[in-house]
């Protein structure tokens, strides 16, 4: 069984981004087989990217808080949150956070975290340049 992820659209039909399965691995959604894009530690909650050679840590989520985290070069920033019904949310400075993507319920709190820094950061990151 797998979880699909949505990418909010405001007055639209939300956009399928992929899916997370149960072992922790996130597949992109695109026209023909999906692509294997990265997993999820189910226990620590540490995220990697697939890479050639060893994958990449991209971040990890705080699994009792639901608190996402990049990792970068020095301290990591707290990116957004996870909620017990599934939405995702991007981290605000100085203001509310902004509602932008859900998983399908049940899902287990590092299966959305591994959709946030797999799938929907990145779609985001696409749009915004």
């Amino acid at each position: 069984m797998s979880n699909n992820i949505y990418l909010h659209k405001s007055l639209a039909a939300d956009e399928l981004l992929g899916h997370v399965n149960e072992d922790g691995k996130v597949y992109k959604h695109r026209f023909g087989p999906d692509k294997y894009v990265g997993r999820v530690d189910l226990e620590s909650g540490k995220v990697y990217a697939s890479k050639a050679g060893p994958d990449k840590k991209l971040g990890y989520v705080e699994l009792e808080s639901g608190r996402i985290y990049r990792s970068d070069l020095g301290p990591d920033d707290h990116i957004g949150n996870i909620r017990e019904d599934g939405r995702m949310y991007r981290a605000v400075a100085w203001a509310g956070d902004d509602y932008i993507a859900r998983i399908e319920t049940p899902f287990v709190v590092t299966q959305g975290a591994a959709a946030y820094l797999l799938l929907v950061m990145p779609t985001l990151e696409e749009t915004s340049t």
